[in-house]
Parts: C-alpha cells; sequence; structure tokens
C-alpha cells in the first residue's frame, strides 16, 4: 500500500501555521481556533469516496465502505495543549488520513474491510482537566455527573462550552454506537519522552499504557516558631514529606519501567519563621504491571507512615484519580513489530506513560495497539517539541503498513 509521508510533513506544517503562533500550537479543545483546525481537516477530505459525521461527543468519524463491514479505525486528536507541540496528536490524525488514502488507491476505493479514521474530541483536557473525554464517551467510561460542572480559568462551565460547538453532555453514551463492528484500533503517536533517542531508535510498538495510582499525602506535625525551637524536638512535617519523596526515586527504581513523581508540594504556615505545622503533597506512580503498581503503593504508604513516626509527625492519604494499566492485544503489538522492522531494520518494544485515547478504546474490549516515533529530547506539551522529518517520513511508511497487515488480521479472524 503506497503512503506520501511527504504530503502528510508538509500538511503538518500547514496546520502549524495555520493554528499556532510564537507561543507552540494553540488548539485547545472547544475553542475556535480548534474548530479552525477541524474545518481545515475536513477541507483535506475533498475528493475522497467517505462518509463523515461527528458523534454525540463531538468525535469526528471519517468511513470509507470496504467489502466486509468488520472495521479497522485509526484515530488521534487535533486538540492541543495552550502553547503545545506541533506533532502531539495531530501526527497520528494526519497519517490516519494519508493511511486512509492509501487504501482508497489500492483498492480502488473498495478496501477489503471498512477503514475508519477518527479525530477524538479533547484528549488532552487542557481547558477543563478532564483527558479522553470523547474516547472515554466512546467507550462508555464517561464520568457526566462528575464532568458537568467543571470550570475553566475564565469560569466558563464544561457544558457550556461543548454545547457551544454543538456538543450535548447528557447525549454522550450515544457515542457508544460508533463501535460497532470495530474489529481493531491503531494509533501513531510521538513517544513524547527519551526512551527511543537514548537507544538511536526510531520507532518503537507500544505495550500498553501504564496504570496511574495517584494520591494527595498530607503530613500534620506542630507549627513552631524557626528561633526559638531546638532541632530535637521539632515536629516539622516538611521532614517527613522530603524523606518520602527521596524514596519514591528508591521504590521506582526496583522495576525498570516504573515512575514516582511528586509533583506538587505546599506547606503551612508557609513562612520563613515558621516551623512546617503540616504539608500537603501528590504522588503520582505508573507501571504497566498492576501488581508491582499495586507493591509500589503499598511501599510508598508503609515509608509515609515509617517518616512520620521519625518525626514526630501523622500521614493521611486520600486517593485523588486511579487507572488501572491497560495493555495492548498481543497479536496487533507483533504486527507493529514486524511494520517497524521491515521500515526501520530494528524495533523496541517498550510502554506508555502518558495516557493515549487508545487506552479508552482497549478498554471497551477492541483489538489495539500504538506505534512511537521518536522525540527529540524527549520534550512535548512545549513548542520545542520535535522529531527528525526522516523519522516521520518512516512512521508514516511503518504505520501504513501494521494498517495493510491488521486489515489481513481482521479478515482472518
Amino acid at each position: 500500500m503506497h503512503v506520501d509521508p511527504k504530503r502528510t510533513i508538509a500538511e503538518l506544517k500547514e496546520l502549524r501555521a495555520l493554528t499556532g503562533d510564537e507561543n507552540g500550537a494553540q488548539r485547545i479543545a472547544w475553542s475556535d481556533m480548534w474548530l479552525k483546525a477541524r474545518e481545515w481537516f475536513t477541507s483535506k477530505l475533498e475528493g475522497l469516496p467517505v462518509e463523515r459525521h461527528y458523534d454525540a461527543a463531538g468525535n469526528h468519524w471519517i468511513t470509507l465502505d470496504g467489502e466486509s463491514n468488520k472495521a479497522l479505525i485509526l484515530g488521534s486528536h487535533l486538540d492541543s495543549v495552550p502553547n503545545g507541540g506541533w506533532l502531539d496528536g495531530c501526527l497520528g490524525v494526519m497519517t490516519a488520513l494519508e493511511t486512509l488514502r492509501g487504501f482508497v488507491r489500492a483498492h480502488n476505493g473498495r478496501p477489503p474491510v471498512t477503514i475508519r479514521l477518527v479525530d477524538w474530541a479533547d484528549e488532552e483536557g487542557a481547558r477543563f482537566g478532564r483527558s479522553l473525554l470523547g474516547s472515554s464517551a466512546f467507550a462508555g467510561t464517561d464520568t457526566i455527573d462528575s464532568d458537568r460542572g467543571r470550570t475553566d480559568k475564565d469560569g466558563v462551565r464544561l457544558e457550556d462550552a461543548l454545547r457551544r460547538c454543538g456538543v450535548e453532555i447528557d447525549r454522550f453514551p450515544e457515542a457508544r454506537r460508533e463501535q460497532a463492528h470495530a474489529a481493531a484500533y491503531l494509533e501513531l503517536h510521538i513517544e513524547q519522552g527519551p526512551v527511543l533517542e537514548g537507544l538511536g531508535l526510531p520507532l518503537g510498538a507500544v505495550l500498553g499504557t501504564k496504570g496511574v495510582e495517584r494520591h494527595a499525602v498530607s503530613f500534620h506535625g506542630q507549627e513552631a516558631h524557626s528561633g526559638s525551637t531546638p532541632m530535637a524536638v521539632r515536629r516539622d512535617a516538611l521532614a517527613a514529606a522530603a524523606k518520602l519523596a527521596l524514596e519514591i526515586r528508591t521504590i521506582a527504581g526496583k522495576h525498570p519501567d516504573a515512575v514516582s513523581t511528586m509533583g506538587s508540594v505546599k506547606t503551612f504556615p508557609g513562612i520563613v519563621t515558621a516551623v512546617v505545622g503540616r504539608c500537603e503533597a501528590t504522588l503520582d506512580q505508573r507501571d504497566l504491571d498492576a501488581a508491582i503498581l499495586s507493591g509500589m503503593y503499598n511501599e510508598a504508604r508503609q515509608a509515609s507512615e515509617r517518616f512520620a513516626q521519625e518525626e514526630r509527625c501523622t500521614v493521611e492519604w486520600s486517593r485523588i484519580w486511579n487507572i488501572e494499566p491497560v495493555p495492548f492485544h498481543p497479536a496487533l503489538v507483533d504486527l507493529c513489530e514486524q511494520a517497524v522492522k521491515e521500515t526501520a531494520g530494528v524495533v523496541h518494544r517498550l510502554p506508555s506513560g502518558p495516557l493515549h485515547d487508545a487506552a479508552e478504546v482497549a478498554r471497551a474490549g477492541i483489538p489495539t495497539v500504538m506505534m512511537f516515533v521518536q522525540s527529540l529530547r524527549g520534550i512535548s506539551h512545549n513548542k520545542i517539541e520535535d522529531t527528525k522529518e526522516e523519522h516521520l517520513e518512516m512512521a508514516v511508511q511503518a504505520f501504513g503498513k501494521l494498517a495493510g497487515k491488521t486489515a489481513k488480521w481482521i479478515l482472518s479472524t
């Protein structure tokens, strides 16, 4: 199947010029710029023998009917974070479009299986803090009641922002209808991390998305005067939190793909002349193995209690959010590896630390896999995000091969 990687790169640059500025991409979901990007994308469908529509959650579906109604879905997202990179999300959408074009050319507009392209709505959650909004509606894991009242920094409610774009949040369950005949889902994405670059490899096959345990951890000690309170009798809540911040690195370091991050620390009373009486921290732990993730959580909790005792403090934990690890389909991971090897000669299998729409699709029981392309310096969600053009070309080629292999796999299962 022939694809044109140079056209995909040219279109990505066109989108960058249209919807970015000197600070980066500005395609925040439910904004005018995002709608402009979607209108631009629609113009690229002209002349293709496809049907297109938006589902009840605002996901954009493009369908090329095949000899079989079994559907191969290719997708990603056009929305970005504020001041984002030029490839995050949109690389997958534009590569999916080029792959769909390849199926049209190779099969005179009638491929052996139905090909569906989807631009998921609000993957980033940048404006309202709810990531994977459109794909969760598709998967049936939406959380309408807790999401409808979310507000952005200007006080605009999520429900109202969606309505402005023609989407009614109470109709989200209708998006599940798009699951009909879905046989497989493929997604190309930049890695957003440094692993492939560190290995000197352009492409990788993704094993799945890591599970997440996210907690608030509060240490309680005693506020006291910083000048008159001897070190030996202090009940310093920050000291206990600091010990935990270092210990989580040791805990995660026991496992090759695990990560732990204490991303926020707040102290009270928070003045230079007082011993910290209360310290509120957040802990984010991730791994692809559910048993490892559970063990890391238990170790961190036990360590926090030990450090609290050492500093004559107490500690409380409360869960902020969690999601189970989502492994991708073994057969599709194998096909992805084959496609990458045929294109680049070598491949590496790795888990995804960031969450992606693919995780929600997999949670719906649809066979799923992702392909990663190297990110320079491992940087994303930043205007300096970049990937070598020769690696982008290889990614488009490899993804086209993966789609062709997957279509044959669908027919054989």
